[in-house]
């Protein structure tokens, strides 16, 4: 936590030196930033042996407005660092009936966050450009290579040159060689982020491509290797990640694309569909 020892040591320079109920607070949560930063003021003060108000006030003397914003600014410093280990341990002692109801909040959050803090101007902006490229390359791997899948997927109705590079026979690096100037990657990535598709993305610059970082926040290291970059909440409740506003930002990004080619989509839907009664693709509905 070099982050939060530099926060202290900038305060206690400033003359307001850290109180002993602050420095206990503290000292718990650089010891043991993988638990704190997931807990209330009144589970921490709780924890540490001090009052509510008091990790308030904590949060309040490193200039914070309250102690959310403390948690939130915390919660980004160590988010790519938790191990797997970490993230089972937060939740290890999770009583069994609250399971469920935590998991879906934490992802209606997530959704609810990610509509907030996504700057529509920007998801425009990426929008313009994949429907401008002349070749669009996704890629994600590990945790992220489902959403790649889905968005490659989708994206395949609506273009006639998309790849998915993914981790196979074939280095993902072959898989992009070719890519170019006129040309596009969307690579998506969370905690802990994948070096894979970071170089892959820095390669892609260096080739004067367009690249579009899908991520969780600004502090991801995909942020500095984006031309733009989408951001989604991804904060877990367990060692899982939480992947349902990702999916969601995605399922916006396909639909706006699809609407921007909507007279020659409709038309190769049509086809599909001659295509997909042939060949009994799907169950027919039953007559009546």
């Amino acid at each position: 936590m070099q982050d939060m020892q530099d926060l202290i040591r900038r305060l206690n320079q400033t003359g307001r030196r850290l109180s002993k109920g602050h420095r206990k607070i503290a000292d718990y949560i650089m010891q043991h930033y993988d638990k704190a930063v997931f807990m209330t003021a009144s589970s921490l003060g709780d924890r540490v042996g001090v009052s509510e108000s008091t990790v308030v006030r904590f949060a309040s003397a490193l200039g914070y407005e309250g102690y959310p914003q403390l948690q939130r600014a915390l919660q980004e410093l160590v988010r790519h660092r938790l191990t797997a280990v970490q993230r089972f341990e937060m939740t290890s002692d999770m009583n069994q009936s609250e399971i469920l109801q935590t998991v879906l909040k934490a992802d209606m959050h997530n959704i609810r966050s990610t509509i907030e803090e996504l700057n529509t101007a920007t998801f425009d902006d990426v929008v313009d450009r994949i429907v401008s490229a002349r070749t669009i390359y996704v890629m994600g791997v590990r945790s992220a290579a489902p959403l790649a899948s889905f968005l490659g997927y989708y994206l395949h109705f609506v273009f006639d040159n998309v790849h998915v590079a993914s981790a196979g026979v074939i280095d993902v690096f072959e898989q992009i060689s070719r890519i170019g100037k006129e040309d596009l990657l969307i690579g998506i990535s969370f905690p802990r982020y994948s070096t894979r598709t970071l170089d892959a993305m820095k390669y892609a610059l260096s080739r004067g491509a367009q690249v579009i970082g899908i991520t969780d926040g600004p502090m991801s290291p995909l942020a500095e290797a984006s031309t733009e970059c989408l951001t989604a909440r991804t904060d877990m409740a367990s060692f899982v990640d939480s992947l349902a506003a990702p999916l969601s930002l995605i399922n916006a990004l396909i639909v706006s694309v699809g609407l921007r080619r909507k007279e020659e989509l409709s038309r190769h839907f049509a086809q599909l569909e001659e295509i997909w009664q042939r060949n009994h693709t799907y169950l027919e509905r039953e007559s009546t």
